[in-house]
């Protein structure tokens, strides 16, 4: 019994600590799981500038004999939007950049945040990191948008494309988030308030992860410090289509697209399976716009399946 009451009383203490740091600092708390949940994927952080001044900084895991696996993520997201799926993708080596202008990446404020202009700022960031080798690109959303728009530019270099819900479609179907921004002039996937930015984790996901809420008032901070120059991005965004770009593509691609996405309509599968020839497509049953967050371990392996479907 008193062994019983020894562990009970230290759970409590355990619990009464956790309860206290978060409160004290919950930032700090918040890079902690962060940190976490990043070394769960062998993921390490690392930095480098470029010849403009301009800085990148990414995650990179030390499977560097493997096959490199570039995941590039979505409008105000940043890198670790793919640290949940990291786990199941240690056959590769993963390299995961906060884009220009998100993240902790260089945020000029008058830069061209256009997808042909992160694009080049890619190239160079792969060339100074040595990738020698043809490389997997994955992109969620707007990294989707710039991965296909990478691989119309230098398509020698691209050994297959993985996207997951990519934007850039714009003759598709009108989505949810594109009618309310239509009526309204507001864009639901920017924040000013804490409030505004859980209204977005709910538009943007139908099955998502568990994120405390003293984690997501941290993640909304760093979106609503970011606010005026997520409007200049969604305005080049939106300014450019990627469709006569990847016309005839012939790049292996895996298109993933979850069902319930309500910020670009699933429909968008329909145009691009008609304008690239290579594509293998996977529509996801309850799942929406982020289905690398939503169902990471599925995702995984259906891009693993594929790429090993390649090579035989």
């Amino acid at each position: 019994m008193k062994i019983i009451k020894v562990l009970i009383a230290v759970v409590v203490l355990t619990v009464i600590g956790s309860a206290a740091t978060i409160m004290i600092a919950p930032a700090s708390t918040a890079a902690f799981l962060v940190d976490l949940k990043r070394g769960l994927g062998d993921l390490e952080k690392k930095e480098i500038t470029l010849s403009s001044g301009l800085k990148y900084v990414y995650l990179e895991s030390d499977n560097k004999d493997a096959d490199t696996l570039v995941l590039l993520h979505g409008f105000g997201a940043d890198k670790d939007n793919f640290t949940e799926s990291a786990p199941y993708l240690k056959d590769f080596h993963l390299i995961v950049p906060d884009h220009i202008g998100f993240g902790e990446s260089s945020k000029p404020e008058d830069a061209d945040y256009s997808p042909l202009a992160q694009a080049r700022r890619l190239h160079e960031l792969f060339t100074l990191l040595d990738l020698k080798r043809r490389i997997h690109i994955g992109g969620s959303s707007m990294g989707g948008h710039i991965a296909m728009t990478y691989a119309s530019i230098y398509p020698a270099e691209v050994k297959s494309l993985w996207l997951l819900d990519p934007g850039g479609v714009w003759s598709a179907p009108e989505s949810e988030m594109a009618r309310i921004i239509r009526e309204t002039g507001v864009n639901p996937l920017t924040a000013k308030t804490e409030e505004e930015f859980r209204d977005v984790f709910d538009l943007v996901m139908s099955e998502p992860p568990f994120v405390p809420g003293f984690v997501k008032d941290q993640m909304a901070r760093k979106r609503i410090a970011n606010f005026d120059l997520e409007q200049k991005i969604f305005a080049q965004l939106k300014a450019d289509s990627v469709e006569a770009r990847v016309t005839g593509l012939a790049t292996p691609t895996l298109l993933v697209w979850g069902k319930e996405d309500r910020v670009l309509h699933v429909g968008a599968v329909d145009v691009l399976e008609k304008l690239m020839p290579n594509v293998t497509t996977i529509k996801m049953d309850g799942i929406g716009h982020l289905p690398q967050l939503e169902a990471p371990a599925e995702t995984a392996q259906d891009l693993k399946d594929f790429i090993a479907g390649l090579e035989q």
